[in-house]
């Protein structure tokens, strides 16, 4: 009886498998619109709020989660990437919801909201990803050292905002000294922004207001403008979801924009059924792997016993084949592979909790204002990775294009640190800033396993390739070199002191300086990066930070003094000596074996009254330029953290005259030493 039982469960076991394998699941109507319909809630001035919109506190079956909207003091309130906005209307003809930034003072002309909000950050963010654009445009105010002399930039009294803008750290000027403009439309590149200016704010506003004449707003137009708000587009919340997408047609019908059928997440495959609505072709992905391996362990089970049966019945295992062989061999070779996937799939999920942190950093900073794009978009910017521009420690960098037609550098993340590290330090240090020293980080992908980082394109390469002459480089001259110095110190100083928390860059090199077409030095590669209150003096580290050569001595001798913001000093000490010097610090090739270790030959030289070793065509004032950049070197480099200058210091002294610099004690880190 036992046997009998045990061939039983083999039969039906195969068959079971067979009709898993062989069946198109039942059809499953996934038209989710007409779900939460029913239901109608008001809020103060806000009546009849209807799908997809719905307030916290309704049904759970009420309008679309997506949009979910709050009744504060009798007040309809929208949270829209962490930023709280008043809703002033809910238009249901047209598809749009008018927002204002809370921070707007209806009766202060003062008050200005300090949240930067932009269309792409709103067209590319996963969180909100139904509301488009079309129906706003964007108001930027920017605080400038010098006159601009362009039609799209509107000048204004730079006492518009007393208690807002202009108190902001990021001005080194005084307020009298600034100009003060209006630009609309602004796209929020450095490249689309004057060299001498700095963004103090955008924010959303009606389409309406962009177009008016030449003539400049006063600070209250600016405020009505602010105070009325923007509309955003929802239009895709009610998209018939075989759309690739969507749009208004006649008498505000919606109208298909292709014929293009989009299948949701959860089909493996769809097609278009009754009723124009979409139908899977199979089971949820994740419930059909689910209930695969309850049936893969029931298989396996199974076929262990039979075998045992089969075997001491050799007659009976051959009727078995003879009979169900044809049936069964062809469904057992489609099978095999999905079994394989599953078991793909368990070796995937174990593996990707190693980015749940970084899931966690996007989460609990939600307001960067980096574009956040999907891998196919990095795929297709990049022609599929096809133009490799260079290597890092981290991964490679390529060239790509946006659909505006703008290149960028595309950096691909495939040598991580644990838990993203790298990635985390990048996005929450240069995602947040914007200087013309710095580069500008455009936007940046993370799917499961995959991250790339998408940054304006710098046409001239990194300052590596042009101090030390490699192919295809430029002669730069004295004057121009300094110039580059000046803007990298400039970077470093805003990073230190310009923010409201103090970065250290950690890795401060000739690579890591990248020259756009016009030879203005921006900071890069941000991956070993760390912020910490201005107030602090010491950063705790777990391990030494850096490229050797260029790394702080109090890395590796805690007695001379902690890790501090004078390590980016000493590394661009290091760095202004190479560039100063046009070879590397350490050259053991070196014709006399003293001028192996370059800071301390040139220092004796210095010392001794001698003139520094220059090209036969070197100019007078290239000498004194040169000189000037390695005396401020030396004091940069100097053993003791305490002996270096801060970089608001450096600054002053690059910018100053090489008379007035006395020459610093000879640095103690030497190789004689």
């Amino acid at each position: 009886m036992a046997r009998g039982m045990s061939f039983t469960a083999v039969v039906l076991t195969a068959l079971f498998v067979l009709l898993l394998f062989h069946q198109t699941c039942s059809v499953t109507d996934i038209h989710l619109t007409e779900a939460g319909r029913g239901c109608s809630s008001s809020c103060g001035s806000i009546q009849n709020i209807t799908y997809p919109f719905r307030l916290t506190e309704d049904l759970l079956n009420c309008g679309d989660h997506m949009h979910n909207l709050s009744c504060e003091n009798s007040i309809t309130v929208l949270y829209l990437y962490g930023v709280q906005y008043y809703v002033r209307e809910i238009n249901y003809g047209d598809y749009t919801i008018r927002v204002v930034d809370s921070g707007i003072q209806r009766n202060n002309l003062s008050s200005i909201t300090s949240n930067f909000l932009n269309y792409y950050s709103v067209w590319y963010n996963d969180n909100h990803p139904t509301y488009s654009t079309s129906e706003w445009s964007t108001m930027a105010i920017l605080s400038c050292e010098k006159p601009v002399h362009s039609p799209s930039y509107l000048k204004i009294a730079t006492n518009c905002f007393k208690n807002g803008v202009y108190s902001s750290k990021y001005s080194s000027s005084s307020n009298s000294e600034m100009h003060s403009y209006v630009a609309y439309n602004l796209t929020p590149y450095p490249g689309e922004i004057e060299e001498s200016c700095r963004l103090e704010l955008m924010s959303g506003i009606s389409w309406e207001f962009t177009h008016r004449d030449t003539k400049a707003p006063s600070c209250e137009e600016i405020h009505n403008e602010l105070l009325y708000g923007f509309r955003l587009d929802w239009l895709q919340a009610v998209c018939p979801e075989y759309c690739d997408y969507c749009y208004l047609g006649e008498g505000n019908k919606i109208q298909c924009g292709s014929n293009k059928i989009v299948c949701p997440e959860y089909c493996v495959d769809c097609y278009l059924g009754e009723g124009n609505k979409i139908q899977c072709s199979y089971r949820n992905k994740i419930g059909f792997f689910t209930r695969l391996e309850g049936v893969y362990n029931d298989v396996m089970y199974g076929l262990g016993r039979g075998l045992e049966y089969l075997n001491s019945s050799p007659k009976k295992l051959i009727i078995l084949v003879f009979y169900l062989g044809p049936y069964l061999i062809p469904k057992m070779v489609m099978g095999t592979p999905v079994v394989l996937a599953f078991l793909i799939y368990k070796w995937r999920r174990r593996h990707l909790s190693m980015y749940d942190a970084i899931e966690d950093f996007l989460q609990s900073h939600n307001n960067l204002a980096p574009i956040r794009y999907s891998y196919p978009q990095i795929r297709k910017m990049s022609k599929n990775f096809k133009n490799k521009l260079g290597e890092g420690g981290f991964g490679t960098v390529f060239k790509g294009t946006l659909r505006s037609g703008r290149l960028v550098a595309i950096k691909e993340l495939t040598k991580s640190k644990a838990n993203g590290q790298d990635f985390i330090s990048e996005v929450a240090t240069i995602g947040r800033i914007h200087h013309v020293n710095v580069v500008q980080l455009i936007g940046f992908c993370v799917e499961g396993s995959k991250r790339a980082l998408v940054y304006e394109f710098m046409s001239k390469g990194s300052l590596n390739n042009h101090i030390f002459m490699s192919e295809g480089s430029i002669l730069i001259s004295y004057k121009k070199m300094h110039e580059i110095a000046l803007g990298v110190a400039r970077g470093i100083e805003y990073l230190h002191q310009g923010c409201d928390i103090r970065i250290l860059h950690f890795d401060i090199k000739p690579h890591n300086i990248l020259l756009d077409e016009n030879l203005n030095p921006k900071l890069s590669d941000f991956g070993l990066a760390k912020s910490y209150p201005i107030a602090d003096s010491i950063v705790s580290l777990t391990a030494a930070r850096g490229t050797f050569g260029y790394m702080a001595p109090e890395f590796f001798y805690k007695n001379i003094g902690g890790i501090s913001y004078k390590a980016d000093v000493y590394s661009f000490g290091m760095l202004l000596m190479e560039m100063a010097g046009r070879r590397k610090n350490l050259n053991a090739d070196a014709e006399h074996s003293s001028q192996i270790y370059f800071p301390t030959w040139v220092y004796d030289q210095l010392h001794d009254g001698n003139d520094i070793e220059m090209e036969e065509y070197a100019t007078k004032e290239e000498e004194e330029i040169c000189k000037l950049m390695i005396i401020v070197a030396l004091w940069c480099i100097q053993m003791k953290p305490s002996d270096r200058p801060s970089m608001n210091k450096v600054v002053e002294m690059l910018e100053g005259e090489v008379e007035s610099l006395q020459l610093p004690p000879k640095p103690f880190f030497s190789l004689s030493e």
